[in-house]
């Protein structure tokens, strides 16, 4: 199966499955460009290949997520204001790294550190 991605304005509005057989090229072989064709001529759009084993492009389209053609890769949403892009992965991480002591942490942006876990 393929995964694909509705991309609007940058943005990741859709992710769907197709099968392997909806895009092949006419040799029988596996084309990105086939796929999106298939699903462009179902659901209109512009459509980019994921990869739910992030094989390529970094990591697996999310909804509300971006696409990078830059980077040619998919970048979940920010999950806080301090979080830095990780060039490399393309994921988010914190300025701060997480405790490495065992213990449970709670990010808090307010303070942009990680907080102790009460329990």
């Amino acid at each position: 199966m393929a995964h694909f991605a509705k991309i609007v304005d940058g943005i990741v509005t859709d992710v769907i499955v197709v099968d392997n057989s909806d895009i092949l090229d006419a040799d029988g072989n596996e084309s990105e460009e086939v796929g999106k064709a298939f699903c462009g001529n179902l659901f209109g759009g512009n459509w980019v290949q994921t990869s739910y084993n992030e094989t390529f492009r970094k990591n697996y389209a999310t909804i509300g997520g971006t696409y990078d053609s830059t980077r040619d890769a998919f970048i979940e949403p920010k999950p806080y204001p301090s979080w830095i892009i990780d060039e490399t992965s393309c994921q988010w991480n914190p300025p701060v790294e997480y405790p490495d002591d065992g213990e449970n942490y709670n990010w808090d942006e307010d303070t942009t550190s990680w907080m102790l876990v009460e329990e």
